[in-house]
């Protein structure tokens, strides 16, 4: 079994969500928001569902929250939007 890479991307619409497994602690504040975009894989670490259910801004939110900041989005143009 290969080991899981430090992060993971996934475009959704104009948006791409990057988990940073790495620093991903468990809070669950994403999953929280947005439990159609995120669930906690078997070690504890976030992972993606379904993000095209969610709703842009709802989305950006979730990620927003993260106390870690191991959720990271970039617009379709590169641009960082979150973490601030």
């Amino acid at each position: 079994m290969s080991e899981p890479t430090d992060h993971v991307d996934l475009r959704t619409g104009d948006l791409t969500v990057r988990i940073d497994r790495n620093a991903c602690s468990a809070f669950k504040d994403c999953i929280g928001i947005a439990p159609e975009a995120f669930r906690l894989d078997q070690e504890g670490i976030v992972e993606f569902v379904d993000p095209d259910r969610v709703d842009k801004e709802r989305l950006i939110e979730a990620c927003d929250l993260c106390p870690v900041n191991a959720l990271h989005v970039f617009a379709a143009d590169g641009t960082q939007l979150i973490p601030r």
